[in-house]
């Protein structure tokens, strides 16, 4: 991920309770120090003073360089000079020399204004000084991916009354998801490139045709192959078999340790997958709305049973149901969702990490992965095979990990 120029600014609670805000202009030293007119930024008790931050990531130097231009006594932070609809982060660190927290969930994904510019209320720390730096994100979407933004979303099911999934006020850091299913041309080279570099699979994997997901995977085997996509792509695995995270896993079924700040490939949280099927969308029943047809997905129509499902005819997918069982269709086929994902419902099921279990938020209500322990992990969005009920965004069921079906597949996500 590139990290263009960042902007600091350095708070200082003075023993008579006002603030004095100060920054410099860094290149891996302060120097530059330049006074700004104290009329421009006066507050009851505030003095300001402003330097440039220079954090270059490799990174060409016309790109634009995020400035901090105004601190208000009450913690509202002005950035300016940013990439219009790039991403930036608020961090904060209680020295110059780190380390940088991120631990504000709202402040981890603003999207700068048409203007190039973030207004932000930055919590005020009690450390008695405080550095806060913007960090501006920009052309660092993966290829095939599309960013998720980071937010609160209602989890659950707020419309058929779904026991196993009551709704549930959730927060989600910004992330990258496949936009597609993991296709069959996908698995294939992957999958070749691992049994030849140590992995162990249960089984090969199968795809009714090229462009097809990718079906008969069981939840070990796409763990697995996350991983070596990982590697393969020069890219830090995610799953291993040890606590120190040493041990990249490879081989057998087991529960892996999981660092979640790598940037490798990895299977959604059951909380991702949720907010990404959404699209952006409250109140909703589907990825595109409260109603589905089979010219929006592929699943198994029974509109005389369910009054959301629009059919129009009863049965598979007419434009699929050829040949032999699966009757699949081409990943990306349909039209995407608000996030520009497609199939999110129907199509193939889709592992997730977590044990399936209840309630929601757990550990937390801030990205959440799910319970501790369990005998069956969360599968979402429905198949070819399933109703619509399936491919609602709430709806959820559980599988044994070491099961394979031909209604199951997966795709992937990566750490913003």
């Amino acid at each position: 991920m590139a990290r263009t120029a960042g902007s600091q600014i350095r708070i200082v609670i003075p023993s008579q309770g006002g603030i004095m805000a100060n920054s410099s202009v860094l290149t891996g030293e302060f120097r530059d120090h330049a006074k700004i007119s104290k009329d421009s930024f006066m507050r009851p008790n505030l003095c300001v003073f402003l330097m440039a931050a220079v954090l270059l990531t490799g990174i060409n130097s016309v790109v634009p360089q995020p400035v901090i231009t105004s601190f208000s006594q009450d913690g509202v932070l002005v950035c300016s000079n940013l990439v219009p609809g790039s991403v930036a982060t608020v961090a904060w660190a209680a020295s110059v020399s780190g380390p940088w927290q991120t631990n504000w969930p709202s402040l981890t994904a603003v999207t700068a204004n048409p203007n190039g510019m973030i207004q932000v209320s930055v919590p005020m720390t009690n450390v008695g000084s405080a550095f806060y730096r913007i960090w501006n994100m920009t052309n660092t979407t993966p290829a095939g991916m599309a960013l998720i933004p980071a937010g609160w979303f209602t989890m659950g099911d707020t419309l058929d009354g779904e026991p196993d999934a009551v709704a549930t006020s959730i927060y989600v850091s910004a992330f990258y998801m496949d936009t597609n299913l993991v296709s069959y041309s996908q698995w294939q080279p992957i999958y070749t490139y691992a049994t030849s570099h140590g992995y162990g699979f249960t089984g090969p994997g199968s795809g009714k045709a090229a462009d097809h997901p990718v079906q008969t995977v069981d939840w070990y085997d796409c763990v697995k192959w996350c991983n070596a996509c990982s590697q393969q792509t020069g890219l830090a695995p995610v799953y291993y078999t040890d606590v120190g995270l040493t041990q990249v896993y490879t081989n057998g079924e087991l529960t892996p340790y999981v660092n979640w700040g790598a940037n490798g490939y990895r299977l959604p949280t059951e909380a991702e997958w949720e907010k990404a099927a959404r699209g952006g969308l409250s109140g909703q029943r589907f990825p595109r709305g409260l109603t589905i047809s089979e010219s929006q997905a592929n699943y198994q129509a029974a509109p005389t049973h369910f009054s959301y499902d629009l059919g129009p005819y009863s049965g598979y997918n007419t434009n699929f149901d050829t040949g032999d069982y699966p009757y699949t269709s081409p990943v990306g086929y349909f039209a995407a969702n608000g996030y520009g994902l497609y199939d999110m419902a129907g199509n193939v099921w889709e592992w997730c990490w977590d044990w399936n279990g209840t309630p929601y938020g757990q550990p937390t209500g801030t990205n959440p992965t799910g319970p501790a322990s369990g005998t069956t992990r969360v599968l979402r969005g429905g198949s070819w095979y399933g109703i619509a009920g399936y491919a609602r965004c709430a709806d959820r069921y559980g599988y044994n990990p070491n099961f394979t079906s031909y209604m199951d597949g997966f795709r992937c996500v990566r750490g913003h």
